[in-house]
């Protein structure tokens, strides 16, 4: 069961809108990412998902709005001082050196942040995430959900208050799924916020609090699980049956 939501909010999105050329690729989004909680952000392929990950990271400047980051307001805050003041982030397209160990690729981002004892402190952040065997593996030799995974220890490697996850059970099993998930829902009760970019709803809907939808570039719904599973928008938009009906 997800736990409960209440916390301070770590994470602020207010009133995001991206256009690109005459397409709305995001309107008038907001949302809230509380510290102590996994949110769920769920949506049709094409919704405008990883392009409100970029708005946030940095990587894209919206065009109206803002992104507050612990109250303060980060908006035209470069992405390398926005993970110096606590965010960090997966990709959907892994972003890794292919030709490092995992340990290394680990360790870039320890280094990074001038962690002390950090070949160690990348082999403490593997066996956190269940590759402590493979932490001399070239990235290049690991299947793709184990690389995922590299990639989230990398991630923790800044010791983030804010974590985006943009869809890391991608690849996984069942069993590494799990695990996952338990792992989340731990990394949030030390106090992270953890925002989650996830096909696969049903598990969202079980490890988050409140999930986020999106769907033509437009939060459509927003609640915890139980309500999100009953919203008439949420089965539309995924089922289409309003479309079926004419």
């Amino acid at each position: 069961m997800p736990p409960d939501a209440g916390g301070t909010v770590a994470l602020a999105v207010e009133q995001v809108s991206v256009h690109f050329g005459g397409v709305a690729a995001l309107s008038g989004v907001s949302l809230r990412a509380e510290a102590g909680a996994v949110t769920g952000l769920i949506g049709p392929n094409g919704a405008g998902k990883t392009t409100l990950f970029n708005v946030i990271t940095g990587l894209q400047r919206p065009h109206s709005g803002s992104v507050s980051l612990g109250g303060t307001d980060v908006t035209r805050t470069r992405t390398y001082r926005r993970a110096r003041l606590g965010m960090a982030r997966t990709f959907q397209r892994l972003e890794l050196f292919s030709t490092l160990s995992a340990a290394d690729n680990v360790r870039v981002g320890l280094e990074v942040s001038e962690r002390s004892a950090p070949h160690a402190a990348a082999l403490g952040l593997l066996e956190r995430v269940g590759l402590g065997d493979e932490a001399a593996a070239p990235v290049s030799s690991l299947p793709t959900g184990s690389a995922r995974l590299v990639e989230l220890a990398r991630a923790l490697s800044t010791d983030p208050k804010v974590l985006l996850l943009d869809e890391p059970f991608s690849g996984l099993d069942e069993h590494e799924s799990a695990a996952l998930g338990r792992l989340l829902t731990a990394l949030a009760a030390e106090g992270r916020a953890i925002l989650l970019v996830e096909h696969d709803t049903d598990l969202v809907l079980e490890i988050c609090s409140t999930v986020h939808v999106l769907d033509f570039g437009q939060v459509i719904a927003s609640g915890p699980p139980d309500a999100i599973r009953q919203d008439p928008a949420v089965q539309e938009a995924y089922l289409g049956h309003a479309k079926d009906a004419g």
